[in-house]
This record gives structure tokens, C-alpha cells and sequence, in this order.
């Protein structure tokens, strides 16, 4: 034994008659100071004095030992590794969870923490920049928020310096421990290790501190496998930041869009459509809407959405009577890359954009037959395939129809599909006419003029009754879409505190949905001023779009390259009163 204790003290080999001991850590001829295992080879040799013998085993012996211990370390090393990223893994699956948290995922890192460090306690410190503080969250070790300057002990220092520290204890050091915080949590601590979270920006977000080595005091490696957790650590929490904020954002987004289009007004039949779309949102059950062009089918659709669990994903409106039966397909259900002469990239059907949300078919009557084919096909296997493609693609998604045809007196005639009309009449909701909603017609013009005066910051102008009286006796052939189009045109091109009946021009509509017929003018020859020639060519020029659009403002602006409020803007600015045209 004393051969061994001599050998490993002096880190050389060490002869006593026929027996040499050579430690693991040294060579004959060149000791090595600090050992670090004690780990020896006892050998018995025939001649002590054979030097070169003596080296060449030792030489052998050593090598072999320093690959054995550097697989070891590289074995745990990876074994280390592979941990971390399974935690990491299953912190970012948790992240898809609805119920996660910030106070959970912190719990979660300092249980990894506590298991691959072998420490007693584990304390996540996130810096709030603006009260210059380090909060602790509840997390292993720690039942409430612990809260402490930004400046204070070694969390401190390794905030300041994005440097890893370790303590390990001793007088002079005493005073890098806050004692205030073990006093508070009635605990000792002996030693610790702190490294800083780094941000992806490279930011540091705050310190990951691990207390109490259970074995020994804290080594370098435990620095490497701590920078290691809190690298994922730290992209796990601002992944979870990140996420809550877009979620936030996704619901503020989900409610405006919800009360952009309230369905308004007290009719018994609108209250009936209301109650119903309402029951049917918390089921995927087809939806069959039914009424006159601008009775706002589309305003129901958008109610029932939003009502459902489905608000938070797409709301995807069709207008079938716009599709042509050979681009109908491409439309819906996509197409592949070089599926046709003109498609030079993949595109995504508007099935598939509503995946997961809800598809609005509006003017589902006015689909050919070959169409209402494949959207039976559709409807029924809840999969689509692209143009061009022959994989299969599954869609979630809840189909609402519209339509303003009889759809029973199109069945009889063969012109829309029977089974077709089944499919899609699971539950189906009927809007009235508006003439025929009494005061409802009060209410819209309300919500119309609030919502036109705060996209131009004007004061919300009266209604005189003379005004009420002629909205209210009107017939509104456009419906909802004709009110909504005089009251916006009215907010425009008025300026007064109250809007009477002339300026509504009910008695001289004639164009479609309500629209105003502007009388096309033509530029006088008695004209010499250049810029009244230029102002009565602008005038005749938006009266002649308006009129080819008959009477759509928002269409008529699209063909000047004008978006509506500009175009309603230039009017007021050329004097184009409806009172005097």
C-alpha cells in the first residue's frame, strides 16, 4: 500500500524491488502534479532496472487509460446532451398546449435542472429591465415570486458581466451570498452555480442558478451542461412569450373582425336567425342560407364563425356565381404546377385555406352542374384533390351555403343537384327583406353612420324624421346593401349636424343595389378656364365609371385606381353634392 501511496502522491512511477506501481495520471519519466483519479497499475517485473521496459509499459498503460477516460466524458458528455434535448423537446410540445404557462414551463426546466445537476434547488431569475429587479418565478425551491435588485450577489454579477460564476463556499467570499434570501426560504446555501439566459437576439433575459451540488462543490462541466439548459431554456421562454403575444394579438384580430359585422336589428325573424346560428356554431352541421341579394347572408355566416370553436381560424368567402365551370375547380380545390398551360407554381384551393375554419359558398345556386358534382364529392369525403394531382388532401373544414334562388323550383327544372340541396340543407336560416324589417332599418342607418363618420372623423350627424319617415316607408330593392351604400354615400358628401330626407335621394334611385344614376354630363365649348374644363372632365369621367358600374362606388373607385374614401373625397372636392346632380 505504501508502494500505491507513493506512486499516486508523486504522479510517477514508483519501484520497490520486483514491483512497480504506475499511476494513471503520470509517466515514468515525466510526473504529473494534482492527480485526479487514484487509479493504479501494480506489475511485477523480472528486472526493476529494465528502465526502458519500465517505459514502455507505462507508456502503454497511460495511453490506453487517457482514450478510456476521454470516452467515458465523451459518453456522458453525450448522454448529457441527448437529456437536454429531450427536455427541450417536450418544453416545446407543451408550448402547443392551450392551458401552458409561463410560472409551468419554468417548473418543468428546474425539475431537468435539479435531475442532471444533482442539486438541491434550482432558481430561474427573469430580469425586468424597466424596476431594475431579478424576479425569481415559482419554481423548484421556490413556492412565490422572489423578487431582488438586479445588482445583488452573483445572479448579479452574471447579469452585469454575461459571464457563468461559481461559489463553492469560504469566509471571504461570504459576501457574494444573499443570506437574506436563504433567511426567507430557511435554507443554506453552500455552494452554486449561475449562468446567464441569452436571448436569440443575444440578449440577456435574465440568470439560471443551481444550488447545493449534492456530491461535491461545482466543477467547470457543471458551467458547460448549465449554459446548455439555459440556451434551450431561454428560447423556450421567449417561444412562449412569442406565442402568447400572437395569440393575444390573433384574438383582439378575432373580435373586431366579430364586431366589424354585428348582426343587428330587433325583428322577430332576425332575432329567430340569431338564436338559431347561435345553437348551430357549437356543431359542424352544414348551414343553408336563404334570402334576397343584400339581405346579408354573408353578415350570418360571419356570426356563426365567429360564435363557433373554429373563430380563431379562417373565414373563406366564395362567390360561386363568379366561377366559370373551368376555372371552378382550380378555385376550390387547387391546382399542381404545370397541371395547365398558365400554372407555373403550385397554388392552394380555397378548401384548403379554410382548413381548420369555415368555407362560405355564396350564390351556391348559380353553380354549374358539373361543379355541383365535385363539391358533392367533396362535401362527402371530406378530401380534396389538386388539379393536376392524384394524392388525396383531408380538410376540417364547416361549409356554409347561400343562395337567392329556389332552390326546389332549380330541382324540378334538373338544374341544381337533389342530393346536392341535402347535403347542404341541414339546417337553414331565412333573412327577410329589409322593407319589411321596420325599425330595423333605423338601426343599421345607425350603425352605418357611426361606423362611415369614424373612418372620416366626422361627427355623427343626426337623422331628422323626415328622414326616418322616408327610410322607413322606401322599399329597398338592394336591401341591407342599398341602406349601407346611401348611408355611406350621405357620410361623405354631407357635412351638415342632421341629414334630412333630400339628402338621402331615395325617390331617385334607379341603379342596381340602390345606387345613385348620375346624369353623364359633357364639358361645355363656352368653357375657357383650363381648370374648369379639367374639374368638368373629372366630373364627367367618375359620373361615366359610376354609371358603367351601375352605381357600385367601391367597384367604380377600383376602376379609377382610387380606393372608395379617396373617391368620395375627390367628389366632395369637385362639388359633386347628390342634392345638385
Amino acid at each position: 500500500m505504501d508502494l500505491i501511496a507513493s506512486a499516486i502522491d508523486s504522479g510517477s512511477p514508483e519501484v520497490r524491488q520486483a514491483w512497480v506501481a504506475i499511476p494513471s495520471n503520470g509517466s515514468f519519466s515525466q510526473p504529473t502534479e494534482n492527480a485526479e483519479r487514484h487509479s493504479c497499475l501494480i506489475v511485477n517485473v523480472a528486472d526493476a532496472t529494465d528502465r526502458a521496459g519500465l517505459t514502455r509499459v507505462c507508456s502503454v498503460f497511460l495511453s490506453h487509460t487517457a482514450m478510456a477516460e476521454q470516452c467515458e466524458r465523451q459518453r456522458e458528455r453525450i448522454q448529457q446532451l441527448s437529456q437536454v434535448l429531450r427536455a427541450s423537446a417536450k418544453w416545446q410540445r407543451n408550448q402547443l398546449q392551450p392551458s401552458s404557462d409561463e410560472d409551468s414551463l419554468l417548473k418543468e426546466i428546474a425539475e431537468t435542472a435539479i435531475t442532471l445537476l444533482n442539486c438541491q434547488r434550482v432558481s430561474i431569475f427573469l430580469w425586468d429591465k424597466r424596476r431594475k429587479k431579478l424576479v425569481g418565478k415559482p419554481s423548484v425551491g421556490i413556492e412565490a415570486p422572489l423578487v431582488i435588485s438586479d445588482d445583488a450577489g452573483i445572479v448579479g454579477e452574471v447579469l452585469a458581466t454575461g459571464e457563468a460564476q461559481i461559489w463553492n463556499g469560504g469566509d471571504d467570499d461570504e459576501s457574494r451570498v444573499n443570506r437574506s434570501v436563504d433567511q426567507s426560504l430557511d435554507f443554506q446555501t453552500t455552494s452554486l452555480v449561475a449562468v446567464p439566459l441569452i436571448g436569440q437576439r443575444g440578449e440577456t433575459i435574465g440568470v439560471f442558478e443551481a444550488i447545493n451540488h449534492r456530491e461535491n462543490n461545482f466543477e467547470d462541466a457543471h458551467i458547460m451542461l448549465l449554459n446548455d439548459l439555459a440556451l434551450h431554456a431561454a428560447g423556450a421562454i421567449e417561444g412562449l412569450r412569442v406565442q402568447k403575444r400572437l395569440t393575444a394579438s390573433r384574438d383582439r384580430l378575432v373580435d373586431d373582425a366579430a364586431n366589424s359585422s354585428p348582426l343587428i336589428g330587433e325583428h322577430p325573424a332576425i332575432d329567430s336567425v340569431r338564436q338559431s346560428g347561435s345553437r348551430v356554431a357549437g356543431t359542424d352541421l352544414t348551414v343553408l342560407i336563404l334570402g334576397s341579394n343584400g339581405t346579408g347572408k354573408e353578415v350570418v355566416a360571419r356570426h356563426i364563425h365567429y360564435e363557433s370553436e373554429r373563430r380563431g381560424e379562417p373565414f373563406v368567402a366564395v362567390n360561386c356565381a363568379a366561377l366559370v365551370e373551368s376555372l371552378l375547380e382550380s378555385e376550390l380545390f387547387g391546382h399542381e404546377k404545370g397541371a395547365f398551360t398558365d400554372a407555373n407554381s403550385t397554388r392552394i384551393g380555397k378548401f384548403e385555406l379554410a382548413s381548420g375554419g369555415t368555407l362560405f359558398l355564396d350564390e351556391v345556386g348559380d353553380m354549374s352542374p358539373g361543379g355541383q358534382a365535385k363539391l358533392l364529392r367533396v362535401l362527402e369525403q371530406r378530401e380534396v384533390v389538386r388539379v393536376g394531382g392524384s394524392v388525396p388532401i383531408p380538410v376540417d373544414v364547416r361549409v356554409i351555403a347561400a343562395t337567392n334562388q329556389p332552390l326546389e323550383q332549380l330541382i324540378a327544372e334538373k338544374r341544381f343537384r337533389e342530393d346536392l340541396f341535402f347535403r347542404l340543407n341541414v339546417v337553414s336560416l331565412v333573412l327577410p327583406d329589409l322593407a319589411k324589417r321596420g325599425s330595423d332599418i333605423l338601426l343599421l342607418a345607425e350603425h352605418f353612420m357611426q361606423h362611415f363618420c369614424y373612418e372620416i372623423g366626422r361627427k355623427v350627424p343626426g337623422l331628422t324624421d323626415a328622414a326616418k319617415a322616408a327610410m322607413l316607408s322606401h322599399a329597398w330593392p338592394g336591401n341591407v346593401r342599398e341602406l349601407r351604400n346611401t348611408i355611406e354615400r350621405v357620410c361623405y358628401l354631407t357635412s351638415g349636424d342632421e341629414i334630412d330626407a333630400i339628402d338621402l335621394e331615395l325617390r331617385s334611385m334607379g341603379g342596381a343595389n340602390g345606387a345613385v344614376v348620375f346624369p353623364v354630363r359633357t364639358v361645355s365649348h363656352d368653357v375657357d378656364s383650363l381648370a374648369e374644363a379639367t374639374r368638368q372632365f373629372q366630373i364627367n369621367h367618375i359620373l361615366s365609371s359610376i354609371d358603367r358600374c351601375s352605381g357600385n362606388m367601391t367597384e367604380a373607385a377600383e376602376r379609377m385606381e382610387l380606393h372608395r374614401s379617396n373617391l368620395y373625397r375627390k367628389m366632395k372636392q369637385l362639388g359633386m353634392k347628390t342634392s345638385e346632380i
